[in-house]
């Protein structure tokens, strides 16, 4: 490690899992200069992921959401400033200026930003119980809307048939509360999931009371005294509502890495070691976009990814190369089922189910041309696991094997 590195200042944009991990890896990496962590929020860096589910539900508490205290980062010497937004980043005299005017100076960035949960332009979007789900404050917005909701003695109606809509309309069902959601596709989650996965699931929100519109357009979301109170379709059909959780995706923070030059296209361009175009400047988490061997840009929003890019992040300012290569994990919990999957499915062209899908635990196995790309597991940790490995090592059973529960997959991994 060089004598700059060593007694430089590197900033970290974001206190979110990328971020810390980026902090944390400077750290673990031996660099001993100085590391401020930037959170735009009032709140010291916590997990997302529960936001959706137990946090919504009031079965988790503040300590338990918390993800690293800002007295445990300063035993690490790492100094967090909460509620701390920058302007822009002044490449050429690399530093920061803050929304405050404040001047930092750095010899690394790394830029963790996060994304931002999209609007719709509908009229009535605006209204106050018209909400989307990316922070804590956000969720407890929900969470007081959903109480409101109920005490009136209407729907959720949510927006979106993806991960987020979902998990938030089982955490409503759960809480008793009647939940509609509008999808403008053919099928849940269409993008991530095989059609036969989608019906299991558009069947487990039907039998936990869910109302599911797809193929829906809306036109307008109707107010009365200031408060949202309908759904309008395009087909005229008006779904009353409580409150309106939008689930329509995200989009990348980039905007400030895009006004000071560096490339940008639906996030951060990175190579698979988290680095830009500027060796002083990495990204990493939801703001990116990494560029593939093939020239093809991939984006990725999970923990994983957050944590595995913030890692390469920290060791790309130390003069390392710990490219993120390992193959993509997420999850989704929706009443008492956890989905694990491993892979990317899109493109598939041919799906293999092992298990019984009308019982408790299966998997879905994603084929392109006969070449596994992806495993989704319903319960199923044992085989989310086994098929990360089989993954990893290369080892790829066929479609037969894959439907054959009397072939054992764990022992492809012992063959020369």
């Amino acid at each position: 490690m060089s004598g700059e590195a060593a007694a430089g200042h590197i900033v970290v944009v974001g206190n979110g899992v990328a971020g810390i991990a980026a902090a944390e890896g400077l750290r673990t990496g031996g660099y001993t200069g100085a590391i401020t962590v930037l959170g735009d929020e009032a709140h010291p860096p916590y997990h997302r992921p529960p936001l959706s589910k137990a946090w919504l539900a009031g079965e988790m508490e503040a300590a338990q959401l918390q993800m690293r205290s800002p007295e445990a980062l300063a035993r690490k010497q790492i100094d967090l400033k909460l509620g701390a937004s920058v302007r822009s980043i002044n490449r050429g005299q690399c530093a920061l200026v803050l929304t405050d005017g404040q001047v930092l100076n750095y010899t690394g960035l790394v830029l963790a930003s996060g994304s931002t949960p999209r609007r719709l332009a509908l009229p009535g979007s605006d209204a106050p119980n018209v909400l989307a789900l990316r922070s804590r404050d956000d969720a407890e917005m929900i969470a007081g809307q959903m109480a409101v909701a109920a005490e009136l003695d209407l729907p959720l109606v949510v927006i979106g048939g993806g991960f987020i809509g979902l998990e938030v309309a089982a955490t409503a069902r759960k809480k008793g509360l009647p939940v509609t959601v509008i999808e403008a596709a053919p099928r849940l989650l269409g993008r991530v999931l095989a059609p036969v996965l989608s019906d299991w699931y558009a069947a487990l929100h039907g039998k936990h009371g869910v109302q599911l519109v797809l193929n829906a357009q809306i036109s307008a979301i109707e107010v009365s005294d200031g408060e949202a109170r309908t759904v309008r379709l395009a087909d005229g059909t008006r779904l009353p509502c409580g409150l309106v959780v939008l689930g329509v995706g995200v989009t990348a923070n980039d905007a400030l890495a895009r006004e000071a030059g560096l490339e940008c296209d639906r996030g951060i361009v990175v190579d698979d070691c988290s680095r830009t175009a500027d060796p002083r400047i990495v990204a990493a988490g939801d703001c990116t976009a990494r560029r593939l061997p093939d020239g093809s840009l991939l984006r990725l929003e999970s923990v994983q990814n957050a944590t595995e890019q913030g890692r390469s992040a920290a060791a790309a300012l130390l003069g390392q190369a710990r490219p993120f290569t390992a193959t993509p994990w997420f999850w989704s919990d929706q009443y008492d089922c956890k989905l694990q999957m491993a892979g990317l499915s899109a493109g598939a062209d041919e799906w293999a189910v092992r298990g019984d899908m009308t019982g408790t635990s299966f998997s879905v196995y994603h084929f392109r041309a006969g070449r596994l790309l992806a495993v989704d597991s319903v319960n199923g940790a044992k085989d989310h696991l086994l098929a990360r490995k089989l993954m990893d090592a290369g080892v790829l059973p066929t479609p037969a094997q894959a439907a054959d529960t009397q072939f054992d997959l764990a022992g492809l991994l012992a063959k020369p």
